[in-house]
C-alpha cells in the first residue's frame, strides 16, 4: 500500500524553499542565455532579462524575512510579476531571433515550473492567513 501523505519539511530559511532553489537555477540559465545576446543589448534587453530573473528569487527571500504572512504574500506577488515580466522579455528575445525556439522552450519550462510553485506557495499562505483571520466558534 502506498503512503500518500506529504512529508512536511521544516523551513528554517528561505534557502530551504524549493521554489527559491529552482529560481536560483533559473537565474543561472538566464545568465548563460543572455551571454549570447548581441553586445549592443548589454544595457538593454539582456539587462532587463537578468534583472527580472534575479527579482524572482530576491523577492522570495525578502518576503520570507518579513514579519508577517501578509507582507510575505506581497513579496511573492512581486515575484510572480517578475516571472511574468521575464516571460514577456524572453518572448521578445525569441521574436528578434536572439534565442532559438529550443533555447526558449527550455528556459520557459523552468520559468513555468517556478511560476507554478510560486502560485502554490501563495495559495498555501492565503489559506493560512484566512484561517488565522477567521474567528473560531
Amino acid at each position: 500500500m502506498m503512503n500518500n501523505s506529504i512529508e512536511k519539511i521544516e523551513v528554517k530559511s528561505f534557502t530551504d524553499l524549493l521554489v527559491w532553489q529552482k529560481s536560483m537555477n533559473l537565474i543561472e540559465q538566464v545568465y548563460l542565455l543572455v551571454a549570447n545576446f548581441p553586445r549592443e543589448e548589454k544595457y538593454g534587453l539582456s539587462d532587463q532579462v537578468r534583472r527580472s530573473s534575479v527579482s524572482i528569487a530576491a523577492n522570495i527571500a525578502e518576503g520570507h524575512g518579513r514579519s508577517s504572512t501578509k507582507y510575505y504574500l506581497q513579496f511573492l506577488r512581486i515575484s510572480k510579476g517578475s516571472a511574468n515580466e521575464l516571460y514577456t522579455l524572453l518572448n521578445i528575445a525569441l521574436r528578434v531571433n536572439y534565442v532559438s525556439q529550443e533555447e526558449f522552450n527550455e528556459i520557459i519550462s523552468s520559468l513555468n515550473e517556478v511560476s507554478k510553485m510560486l502560485s502554490g506557495l501563495v495559495n498555501s499562505l492565503n489559506r493560512k492567513l484566512s484561517r488565522t483571520l477567521t474567528p473560531k466558534s
